[in-house]
């Protein structure tokens, strides 16, 4: 039996695997957003399903609610960094305050989280990471830009620490998921106001496609869960793990294209260096 704490599990990802996880015995922590959601979660099943109350852009009290956990439920032996939305908008139209609110949850919010359940895990030397990212943090879509790089930033963060803990006996993997039957792109996501007519032929079709494949997903929500929980059943777990068939094809497009790209520079990256003496 496992104890896991994953961050945002009223609905999408965290509800799913949290459910995944109570059927199988293990003890699961989950932060929401209000009393009436902690309390439903915590009679999930008695003694096995524990809410906290947490805004994840409150650092300190970030730290207070793990250090809680850890006293009043146990050491955690997984956590799910979960908790994010999505911003629609194209880059120019994106106000500062949308930017900062969008890296404040789906960056510094889950970096928040990692900073107060490392010392636990390291003290143990043991613990697996999970970071849940996105296709869209390896690769672009239009409409997207800001919360592509909200994910871009947190993969930078996977990536740097895998290698930082591996020597604690800590795992760490990023979760990339593509386009799955959650509220990502429903009532999830926050979209900007539209105020320059020049996007209006690009932007409008793409956004118009998105909120309508909403709900219609072939990604199971279900099926990333059991996913997730066979990469912390593993011996050599992976740094990162893409979750359905768009984002695997979506995602090597993007490696080939980068590939071809830096082929065709490859004279003018190396023409950079001081002359060999």
């Amino acid at each position: 039996m496992k104890t896991w704490f994953i961050t945002g599990v009223s609905t999408g990802f965290g509800r799913a695997l949290a459910e995944v996880l109570l059927a199988r015995g293990d003890r699961v922590v989950g932060t929401l957003r209000n009393e009436a959601q902690r309390a439903e979660f915590s009679q999930l099943l008695e003694g096995k399903s524990f809410g906290y109350l947490l805004d994840v852009r409150d650092h300190d009290k970030v730290q207070r609610v793990v250090a809680q956990i850890e006293a009043e439920v146990g050491p955690i032996d997984v956590l799910v960094n979960n908790a994010g939305y999505g911003y629609e908008g194209s880059v120019e139209e994106a106000t500062p305050e949308a930017a900062r609110a969008q890296f404040d949850v789906n960056l510094f919010g889950a970096l928040s989280v990692l900073q107060a359940v490392l010392p636990h895990m390291r003290k143990r030397r043991a613990g697996h990471i999970l970071n849940i990212t996105s296709m869209g943090g390896l690769t672009t879509f239009p409409g997207v830009g800001v919360y592509n790089a909200s994910k871009f930033a947190l993969e930078g963060i996977n990536e740097a620490l895998a290698s930082e803990v591996r020597q604690f006996g800590i795992k760490v993997t990023a979760i990339e998921p593509g386009s799955f039957r959650t509220d990502w792109a429903g009532r999830s996501m926050v979209r900007s106001t539209r105020t320059i007519d020049d996007y209006e032929a690009t932007l409008a079709s793409v956004t118009a496609a998105r909120a309508a494949r909403s709900g219609k997903q072939q990604g199971d929500p279900r099926r990333a869960a059991l996913a997730m929980l066979r990469v912390v059943e593993a011996q050599d777990p992976p740094v990162h793990l893409l979750l359905g068939t768009d984002a695997l094809r979506f995602v090597r497009e993007k490696i080939a294209a980068l590939t071809k790209e830096i082929d065709a520079w490859e004279t003018v990256s190396a023409s950079t260096d001081f002359p060999a003496e």
